[in-house]
């Protein structure tokens, strides 16, 4: 009992940061229905930024995290305006090999300035169990996870709901071109939705690789990635919710059925590629996502 309460929590804390970068798959993809494959990267860049921020600089970790997730907004609202913008969202091709030159590209730069020796990153959590019972325990930052994403899903939440340019977003990401019709400037809109994307991958990033298993190098989201996209597409690709769902269920998977099915850890990956697979088999708009309709 102590042994799966312990895989719960290891479960709780991957699931939490997988959820993370499957919401920011979701702002791109209610925007603009496309994957946006150099989210990883986007999010890794941050990470990396976040640390100069703290360790060269010496800023407290946290406002390094918030300093770095509103230089990479920054960055991606830049990359939207220039390399996306310009084409005709309708057609997915030309956006699909941005975002992959994107990735190629950015994990490259990461690789020349900071090299692909892996760096330890700070702690963002108190370290420590917060709770224990016999061998079973509960630590901080499996805590400090699962509330991040809580604040960071209300966040959004509110911002979406409330805001002048978050309802438009919604609009946008409805219908396009109804939106046009009706005077929203989808340009700008469009790029709000990057810039947060990259915000809260960058959050995600930085929790990710908090934990005091995990390093920060240029190939971190790699296998991530997938997890995320696995995440998002079991939840819903246009459902925040569906992504928190698909990112906690993910985790569970990979901690718990992974090993009580005595699959190797090594093949945890594949475990998360069969569930975004029967997703897409069974039921491809997701457990939360909308279905799609056409008419006949």
């Amino acid at each position: 009992m102590e042994l799966f309460l312990n895989r719960i929590s290891d479960g709780l804390s991957n699931g939490a940061t997988y959820a993370l970068i499957a919401m920011a798959l979701v702002m791109i993809f209610k925007a603009t229905t496309l994957i946006n494959f150099a989210q990883g990267e986007f999010a890794m860049f941050g990470g990396f930024i976040a640390l100069v921020l703290a360790t060269e600089r010496g800023l407290p970790m946290w406002i390094a995290v918030v300093g770095a997730m509103a230089i990479t907004a920054v960055l991606a609202a830049g990359v939207e305006r220039t390399l996306i913008r310009p084409f005709d969202p309708a057609d997915h091709l030309p956006l699909i090999i941005i975002t992959l030159g994107l990735f190629l590209g950015i994990n490259a730069l990461a690789g020349i300035v900071w090299r692909f020796d892996p760096r330890a990153f700070p702690e963002l959590f108190p370290s420590g169990n917060a709770l224990t019972w016999n061998t079973a325990t509960l630590s901080w930052y499996t805590i400090g996870t699962v509330a991040t994403i809580a604040v960071v899903a209300g966040g959004l939440t509110l911002l979406l709901n409330t805001t002048k340019i978050g309802l438009a977003f919604r609009a946008v990401s409805s219908n396009l071109e109804s939106s046009e019709l009706a005077g929203i400037r989808v340009g700008p809109t469009l790029q709000f939705g990057w810039a947060i994307a990259a915000a809260v991958g960058t959050l995600g990033v930085c929790v990710f690789v908090a934990s005091p298993f995990r390093q920060l190098e240029p190939n971190v989201m790699v296998t991530g990635l997938i997890f995320a996209v696995s995440a998002a597409a079991l939840g819903g690709l246009d459902s925040l919710g569906g992504a928190i769902a698909g990112g906690l269920a993910i985790g569970l998977v990979q901690s718990i059925g992974v090993p009580y099915l005595g699959i190797p850890s090594e093949l945890s990956l594949l475990a998360a590629v069969a569930v975004l697979m029967l997703v897409l088999l069974f039921k491809p708009s997701g457990l939360f996502g909308t279905p799609r309709v056409e008419r006949v």
